[in-house]
């Protein structure tokens, strides 16, 4: 290869950062005046840079063999700019492959943005909530802390859903500051995007401009919100402290508190919502809610995917988890059937309740699956692994066409995702936004009988499956499209 040739690579390397740079102030743009949400096949645009943008051309690759080239999806962008669009999650790379594809004979990028958006142009789309919704995070610990993050992030016309304060228990010592620093901080999830800093005087934390007032408190039921200026509030227990009805209902005896959202698999007849799935069965009534556990928001979407296609008779669930804050660093004295054997040095065999949760979401598997779990020193991803006899006979590659296609064009796109890497491990997925990603080059079939391993980041995939139960319990609807 002569050195044209070998210039020729960073030639077009340096022209494709020069456009994704040009895209980045489009992209804020779209999402601080619109509430537009910009995505390359799902993966989000929001707070991304230059690179971000270019990865996520690259993986197209998964499903398209002809990639998605950045040239042709920024006169797409350029065109979404001059839209009236009303709040939306929009595919770009979808829109981009659609045009290429499926475009009309001498349609333009307009018409057919036009005809592909018609239901959320010129003030079309669903009405969302006019002011922004209240919200307090019970408890701040690993998931209260990504959910302040994801919260945080979205800011703009986009953002119905406000962090007004945080509620602990007063530790020794500088407290704000240091809750303040393990948000600005994280030895799983990196740093945090943005500025922090904390107003002593006023028992606050001033993340990205967000006044995040800090409140403390030994029960739910002492706090009086509204001297806050907080009202109408979702609460978002994570604590894991209460997980009935009757100890959550706590929390609606403080002032200024409409509802509460569990962070934790609930007991007793509270309903426990798997997003993409059952919730749609939330009615406007429910006031305490809760949204599962990780391990079975990760299974319950692919479980119903191949209740829907292949139909399931019987399984059992093997949940190869990270460990937890609830096991020991070294050994010492613990409740629980060998967890008090040091969580960093130690596989520790143990129970879950996810095979039996799965039947509040998905009633027709009530009975069918078993399951275990195993804790491995990692501190985050796990990995579920689905050992099921389907109803009908079926082959690897139809197996995974068909969750690849769930992964891209079905209602659970944003809970399912898909690899085909025959190299991925459990770190390439932390900071996954899905509940659990299809690792297809490990699926086995025969006849019948076949077995499916389901990646899943515990931490940040779960917590983005709460932010999306806490917009369906608040009223807030975004359209996906294409």
């Amino acid at each position: 290869m002569n050195q044209q040739q070998q210039d020729s690579y960073l030639n077009d390397w340096t022209q494709r950062q020069e456009l994704a740079e040009l895209m980045l102030p489009m992209i804020g743009k779209l999402y601080r005046d619109k509430g537009v949400v910009l995505r390359i096949y799902g993966r989000p645009l929001i707070n991304c840079t230059t690179i971000d943008i270019l990865k996520a051309h690259r993986f197209v690759k998964q499903y398209e063999p002809e990639g998605l080239s950045i040239h042709n999806t920024f006169p797409v962008l350029e065109e979404l700019m001059k839209l009236d669009l009303s709040p939306a999650r929009l595919d770009l790379g979808k829109l981009t492959t659609g045009f290429l594809k499926d475009g009309q004979k001498d349609e333009t990028i307009a018409d057919y943005l036009q005809r592909k958006l018609g239901n959320i142009l010129d003030g079309q789309g669903e009405l969302q909530l006019r002011e922004p919704q209240d919200v307090v995070l019970y408890g701040f610990g690993r998931i209260g802390r990504l959910l302040a993050r994801l919260l945080i992030e979205r800011t703009g016309s986009g953002n119905k859903m406000r962090l007004r304060a945080i509620v602990v228990r007063k530790g020794k010592g500088h407290d704000i500051e240091k809750r303040a620093s393990l948000l600005r901080r994280d030895s799983v999830h990196g740093p945090f995007n943005g500025t922090i800093h904390v107003l002593d005087d006023a028992n606050a934390i001033i993340a990205n401009g967000n006044f995040i007032q800090v409140i403390y408190a030994d029960s739910p039921d002492t706090i009086d919100y509204t001297q806050y200026g907080i009202d109408n509030a979702l609460v978002v227990d994570n604590t894991g402290k209460w997980r009935d009805e009757e100890g959550l209902s706590l929390h609606l005896q403080a002032k200024g508190v409409s509802k509460v959202l569990l962070t934790a698999p609930g007991k007793g007849d509270l309903p426990n919502i798997v997003y993409g799935v059952n919730q749609h069965d939330m009615k406007s009534t429910d006031r305490i809610v809760s949204a599962a556990s990780c391990t079975t928001n990760a299974i319950v979407p692919v479980l119903k995917a191949l209740q829907d296609e292949y139909g399931i008779e019987h399984g059992h669930v093997e949940t190869v988890h990270s460990y937890t804050n609830d096991q020991n660093l070294i050994d010492n004295y613990h409740p629980g059937s060998r967890r008090g054997r040091s969580a960093a040095l130690n596989m520790v065999l143990t129970e879950t309740g996810a095979a039996k949760a799965v039947a509040k979401a998905l009633p027709e598997l009530k009975g069918k699956l078993t399951g275990n779990a195993i804790r491995v020193p990692t501190p985050n991803v796990s990995l579920a692994v689905l050992n099921l006899s389907l109803s009908r006979d079926t082959s690897k590659e139809e197996l995974n066409a068909y969750l690849r296609d769930m992964a891209l064009h079905s209602g659970l796109q944003e809970q399912i995702d898909y690899t085909a890497s025959t190299e991925i491990v459990s770190s390439d997925l932390v900071g996954s936004r899905h509940a659990g990603v299809v690792d297809s080059a490990s699926t086995l079939v025969n006849g019948n009988k076949c077995v499916l391993y389901v990646w899943y980041d515990n931490e940040f995939g779960y917590s983005c499956q709460v932010i999306r139960v806490m917009q369906e319990m608040v009223g807030i609807c975004f359209p996906n499209l294409p």
